[in-house]
């Protein structure tokens, strides 16, 4: 029996290179949305602390990678004797903040999917004012900061800010949402900008428009060791991410082609009527649900403990490129 679920995605506009008809109408909504952020900036108050801040955010809206670069970063200031802490939004979550995430008390509904991943690694705290929650978890010892997303965040200082951009997709039409994908202008995000990754092969020409005095890496996504296991058998793949075909293109470059492949939006809440489809599907077809670390920890308990998680991390082109990150770091 075939079941089906919704399919949302980022309207296909967004990623076409000719300007066409609804962003060209949306874009005087567009001109709104930059000044309502404008506005906003302007009654920011930025703090500062005693300790780095290196800021991990993207241009776009969603999908670049950035909650990765931010893991990969964290894991390697801990393996050189740092005390990291991540400050992030808490994007999705009904918690306000600020306050430090406990993974095995809070829940994706209340503090967001991505603190609950990066909680894992170090400790993180969300809230919407960066520059108060810096303060606590310098309070708390942290010596150095990591935050995910925030590069239009102004309520910290950043010593380093590094704009992550999917190869895939670039800047997309170049327009500002809701027009297009665009957060803030390229020329301005880079601009401000110490540093620039590119996650996944340049399919749009985005490297050739990075400043050439910007320190530029790229790097790729993978799949962790979970993979190995996979091999040879019947497998049914779902994710809610930005791009849910990233991940599935994943699995397809590692040998391990799906059945079915079912998407969901990014940050979806699953219902238990989702929960329940999916159960039955691995029941029906016997076969294995797989999903991400994201998606992973939305899902009810009775459900998780029956579907393969599959983590990701970053390949770097070049071996020594997370360290000459740091080292950026450390010479602002």
């Amino acid at each position: 029996m075939k079941i089906g679920f919704p399919r949302l995605r980022p309207p296909s506009f967004w990623t076409t290179p000719q300007v066409g008809l609804p962003s060209r109408l949306l874009s005087p909504l567009s001109n709104v949305t930059a000044g309502v952020s404008a506005w906003r900036a302007s009654r920011m108050t930025t703090a500062h602390v005693d300790v780095p801040v290196i800021c991990c955010g993207n241009l776009t809206m969603g999908g670049a990678g950035k909650t990765t670069l931010a893991l990969d970063l964290v894991r390697l200031l801990t393996a050189q004797g740092y005390r990291p802490h991540v400050l992030s939004r808490g994007y999705r979550g009904s918690a306000r903040g600020p306050l430090r995430v406990e993974p095995g008390y809070h829940s994706a509904a209340t503090v967001g999917d991505e603190p609950l991943l990066l909680a894992r690694v170090a400790p993180t705290w969300i809230g919407r004012d960066r520059g108060e929650t810096a303060r606590l978890a310098v309070a708390m010892g942290a010596d150095c900061l990591v935050m995910d997303d925030g590069l239009q965040n102004l309520t910290l200082h950043q010593d380093l800010r590094i704009v992550t951009i999917d190869g895939a997709t670039g800047f997309g039409n170049g327009k500002l949402f809701p027009a297009g994908p665009l957060r803030q202008l390229p020329r301005q995000g880079l601009a401000a900008a110490g540093a620039a990754v590119v996650i996944g092969p340049d399919r749009t020409g985005v490297t050739a428009r990075i400043p050439g005095g910007l320190p530029l890496f790229h790097a790729r996504l993978i799949p962790g060791p979970e993979i190995r296991r996979l091999q040879g058998r019947r497998i049914i793949a779902f994710a809610g991410l930005a791009r849910p075909s990233k991940f599935f293109t994943t699995l397809i470059e590692s040998g391990v082609v799906p059945l079915r492949c079912l998407s969901f939006p990014d940050h979806h809440r699953y219902t238990r009527a989702d929960c329940e489809r999916l159960a039955r599907l691995r029941r029906e077809e016997g076969v294995t649900l797989v999903t991400t670390a994201k998606d992973a920890v939305r899902l009810p308990f009775w459900l998780h403990e029956q579907v393969t998680v599959i983590s990701v991390e970053l390949l770097w082109s070049e071996p020594d490129a997370p360290y000459r990150l740091l080292d950026l770091l450390r010479s602002a």
